[in-house]
């Protein structure tokens, strides 16, 4: 068991100590791969063949996701007619660790006839790879993490690290926002989490519980139970929402022994209730209920609006699966 731990813990120091290394290598010429791919007015088109090919199909992934459109071009396809997907403006980034894989050599003279510019990253800046570059980007390591010396550890790791900092960086560049990260990714929990705003959710209408500050408690009980948000909100006679009861604040009033149901709930209502925007994303509201312990908002148009539109509810952001 000791020796499969050491492994385990060298490995993972290798790695490390190849990633930290990297940033050394990160100068002007990763700038000027940046503008290249800014500037680009096609697609960046990411190549590799083996497991730098697995590397470069998540690179392309991450690319497309964050606002460059990318694709994955298998060398070896290529040259049996998948280059046929290269167009005039694009930028290619070509991967291989010793420059050499024949794969990608091939296909770099038809790269070069086409006038695409070229970005390349290798681990050896003598290689063919790295002399075609138009940017040539050194993705060198001290050595792998696998004791041979054979399959890819440390120098798919730098790779993969390498392309995410000129993801990032672009990202960075082009402006983008949450709100655009998020039209890319609709599905799943961070789709809903990004694209889901308050106003889908909340229950409005007729399906809002709301009383008049005179009401009687006994009545706005009916209230609560009829709508079964466990909570009504609190209305002055203008339609302001002036405060809110809930099933907690029922628990607490019986503690303080008050003649409860002939009370109007306005003697013993919460003052100065939360409040979202409807064009909040649910996600806000979410973070909002857990920030102050509550399980319900009520929704107003703006912010200088005092009559509420809504409500949404803890249950609903569950069961639109925001949480």
């Amino acid at each position: 068991m000791k020796e499969i731990v050491e492994t385990a813990k060298r490995v993972i120091q290798i790695e490390a100590d190849a990633v930290l290394a990297l940033s050394e290598q990160v100068d002007e010429k990763f700038v000027r791969a940046v503008e290249m791919i800014l500037s680009c007015q096609g697609r960046l088109v990411v190549t590799g063949m083996g497991k730098s090919g697995l590397i470069c199909q998540k690179v392309a992934a991450t690319m497309a996701s964050t606002g460059t459109p990318a694709l994955f071009l298998h060398p070896a396809e290529g040259i049996h007619g998948d280059l046929g997907m290269l167009m005039k403006g694009d930028v290619v980034i070509a991967v291989s660790n010793s420059g050499e894989t024949e794969e990608i050599t091939r296909i770099l003279p038809i790269i070069k006839r086409m006038g695409l510019p070229l970005i390349s990253m290798s681990g050896n800046p003598k290689s063919t790879l790295a002399r075609a570059g138009d940017v040539f980007l050194d993705i060198s390591i001290k050595e792998e993490a696998c004791p041979l010396g054979l399959a890819p550890t440390s120098s798919t790791t730098a790779t993969l690290v390498m392309g995410d900092a000129l993801a990032v960086a672009l990202l960075v560049q082009r402006g983008f926002k949450e709100e655009d990260f998020a039209l890319f990714h609709p599905g799943g929990a961070l789709g809903k989490r990004l694209l889901l705003r308050v106003e889908g959710l909340m229950h409005s209408a007729e399906a809002m519980p709301l009383v008049a500050e005179q009401t009687p408690l006994k009545e706005a009980l009916f209230e609560i139970t009829s709508k079964k948000l466990g909570i009504t909100g609190v209305t002055g006679v203008d339609g302001s929402l002036v405060g809110v009861f809930s099933d907690g604040d029922l628990r607490r009033s019986i503690e303080k022994n008050l003649d409860l149901l002939n009370l109007p709930i306005g003697e013993v209502m919460a003052r100065n209730p939360k409040r979202i925007l409807t064009t909040n994303l649910a996600a806000k509201a979410l973070q909002k209920m857990e920030e102050f312990s509550i399980t319900s908002l009520f929704v107003f148009e703006d912010e200088e609006s005092t009559v509420p539109v809504g409500i949404i509810h803890l249950h609903d952001l569950l069961k639109a699966g925001v949480v």
